[in-house]
């Protein structure tokens, strides 16, 4: 799935969870968000391939001849420059999203699926969290962990959709889907203790998208089998389900109060994307 299904499902957990986000950092997050919809709508057009390779190209040009004239780059440069965002990270993102306008897109083993889910969704995370103001590395790294685990998330659940879009990220059987559901849990799990090093007034907000994107997982899992997957449709959390949800994230926000880790006690598989990019030069 392209970098749209992760941020506009993403876009509903966070404007959720922007309730809790003071206005004027919840605009600096929108700015980033307005940004990757803008490059990706071009990648999920219903056009041709050549059409859309050569509107991403003169977006792509105008992001890198700093065209203000288009308020959506000009304010991502404010944020680059405010927040200190390394331009590999950008890039990073438009090398993931451009890889989607194909005719056929296929990823064949899980280092490729890792390395995808970086480049369309942990720079996302770590861009964020750099906008939070988070320093740490490891906190840093933390936050691309986040934004993995909500990509596999919603490679998970939109299987059907995008083979339809002649997009496998992953195969179309449900062993697959329940490996990779496991997959985004290990990237959650990961992406825990260092949201302590988020602001307290910005830490909640954290807390709760992430329990509500990764409650999709756990519905995804309780179909049990393909054939009941197929027949639910688009599987998402409900309003009800999302109070509920938010419930429980006070009890991660007490949680984290009363633990510590050291950075070199929080995991982070990185090794396969390591293979291919060097997060340290982004972080």
């Amino acid at each position: 799935m392209s970098n749209k299904s992760y941020l506009s499902a993403y876009a509903k957990s966070f404007s959720w969870a922007g309730f809790f986000l003071p206005n004027k950092t919840f605009k600096k997050c929108s700015a980033l968000y307005d940004f990757c919809r803008v490059v990706d709508n071009i990648a999920d057009d219903d056009e041709k391939v050549e059409n859309k390779e050569k509107k991403f190209n003169h977006f792509e040009n105008d992001f890198n001849q700093k065209n203000f004239n288009d308020p959506i780059i000009k304010n991502m440069w404010g944020l680059i420059e405010e927040f200190n965002i390394s331009l590999k990270i950008v890039q990073d993102l438009l090398i993931g999203i451009k890889s989607d306008i194909r005719v056929k897109v296929k990823l064949n083993s899980e280092k490729d699926l890792l390395i995808y889910s970086y480049r369309v969704a942990g720079t996302v995370g770590l861009m964020m969290a750099k906008i939070l103001k988070v320093n740490k590395k490891s906190s840093l790294k933390s936050a691309i962990d986040l934004g993995i685990a909500m990509q596999l998330t919603n490679i998970s659940r939109d299987v059907i959709e995008d083979s339809k879009n002649n997009r496998f990220y992953i195969n179309k059987n449900f062993e697959e889907i329940s490996s990779t559901i496991n997959l985004a849990d290990t990237f959650y799990d990961n992406s825990f203790y260092s949201i302590k090093d988020i602001p307290i007034s910005l830490r909640f907000s954290i807390l709760v998208a992430r329990r509500v994107y990764r409650k999709i997982g756990y519905k995804i899992l309780n179909k049990k089998n393909l054939e009941n997957y197929q027949s639910s449709g688009k599987i998402y959390v409900s309003n009800t389900e999302k109070i509920f949800e938010t419930f429980l994230s006070i009890f991660d926000l007490i949680k984290l109060s009363f633990s510590f880790k050291r950075d070199d006690q929080i995991r982070h598989d990185h090794n396969l994307i390591y293979e291919e990019i060097n997060l340290d030069e982004r972080i």
